[in-house]
């Protein structure tokens, strides 16, 4: 008997079942959303929850001074809230039909943008920078929030290149682009301003701008970290530490002691000593400890994870034939990888120090919060109906 809902009856016991009949909006998500994705971006939640574990005993003694003294889980229990409520926004933000997530991205977009805006006005200062604004007992970091937004915004507009070739997309974006990059850096926050710029550019080049633009983009684009080098107290420090040891390194050289302390299997949950000395073991440098404590093994299986995320979704848009969709997603995925990267090659040492976090496995209220948002999106566009056959061919598009 076939029902909108499959009912299995067992020892007495009624199971309800999700049948591809089933037109509620749970049975819908479930059969549109991709799973592999879903499981995935579980999966680094969970690896996640145990590097945070990891590092919090390392991070508690940090953070104990005085009369007040962290536990040394304190860091794992907050971090297990902030998943719990992020989890429920991300499957919430997946369910959202196309357009009603992208009017309500470009509504996001606009708000957070004004809250970047503010932050050097009425924003907090930790660690010698400004990038949270106070809420009641909490504080968040609009530029955290606004990376995702800001992709579904950026496609949005270059998508209309589709509609009407006379629009200056470019020009239009990269106007946006200038204006977020002026206000991170005056936090200072130059590894946000490189992951905008990075996201922007890689947007562009989806869209099908012509190449000799894009060349023109990537030496401005190298300009500008020179002029930042001799311009930018910040990013001459990070530079001078990183290609000529000068200054303080101390960041730098513990991260790598600590990653390689593991060994190939490392020293076990729990085991870990090098953690110790880290600046900021569950945030910036958790894939340290990660290797330290789980191996050189685990953290290629995160990196692992990371490409697996990116090639998925760029596979799945080989046939869409939405501009916007293709767009958006593509940008969503740049973003979190982009991010990832430079979180790992800060920590292999292969680039200077930024205060980066790891994407769902750095401990962080905002972080895990907006992340779980970015995410959703991208769940969302990439929701797929089943029965619907598409086209066997790309559409192809261009800005030219």
């Amino acid at each position: 008997m076939t029902t909108t809902a499959a009912v299995a009856r067992s020892k007495g016991r009624t199971v309800t079942r999700l049948g591809r009949a089933d037109r509620s909006a749970l049975g819908l998500w479930f059969w549109e959303i991709d799973r592999v994705l879903l499981l995935l971006v579980t999966i680094l939640i969970s690896i996640g929850l145990i590097a945070v574990a990891a590092a919090a005993p390392a991070a508690a003694q940090r953070y104990s001074g005085g009369d007040i003294i962290v536990s040394p889980l304190a860091y794992f229990w907050k971090q297990l809230f902030w998943v719990a409520l992020g989890l429920p926004v991300m499957i919430g933000v997946s369910m959202l039909p196309t357009q009603v997530a992208r009017r309500l991205a470009l509504g996001g977009a606009a708000f957070f943008s004004v809250m970047l805006a503010f932050v050097p006005l009425i924003g907090i200062e930790k660690n010698g920078a400004m990038r949270w604004i106070g809420v009641g007992i909490g504080q968040f970091q609009p530029s955290e929030f606004l990376k995702p937004l800001f992709v579904v915004a950026v496609a949005w507009i270059l998508s209309l290149k589709s509609q009407d070739r006379a629009l200056p997309v470019m020009s239009i974006t990269g106007g946006l682009t200038a204006i977020i990059a002026v206000l991170l850096m005056m936090q200072p926050d130059f590894g946000q301003t490189i992951i905008y710029g990075t996201v922007w550019m890689a947007m562009l080049m989806i869209a099908g701008m012509p190449m000799r633009v894009m060349g023109f983009l990537a030496g401005g684009g190298s300009v500008g970290i020179v002029a930042a080098y001799f311009l930018y107290p910040v990013a001459t420090t990070r530079i001078n530490n990183f290609l000529f040891s000068s200054g303080d390194t101390y960041q730098v050289d513990q991260a790598h002691a600590t990653i390689t302390a593991g060994g190939l299997f490392g020293t076990g949950p729990g085991g870990g000593e090098r953690k110790f000395h880290l600046p900021e073991a569950h945030t910036d440098y958790i894939f340290s400890v990660i290797g330290e404590e789980f191996g050189l093994i685990a953290c290629i299986l995160v990196a692992a994870i990371f490409v697996a995320i990116t090639v998925r979704v760029f596979v799945k848009l080989l046939d869409e034939e939405d501009p916007f969709l293709v767009l958006a997603s593509a940008g969503l995925v740049s973003q979190f990888t982009v991010q990832a990267f430079i979180n790992i090659a800060v920590n292999i040492g292969i680039a200077p120090s930024k205060g980066m976090t790891l994407p769902f496995i750095s401990y962080g209220g905002s972080s895990m919060i907006a992340l779980s948002i970015g995410f959703g999106l991208l769940l969302a566009f990439t929701r797929r109906n089943p029965y619907l056959k598409r086209s066997p061919y790309v559409v192809k598009w261009s800005g030219r």
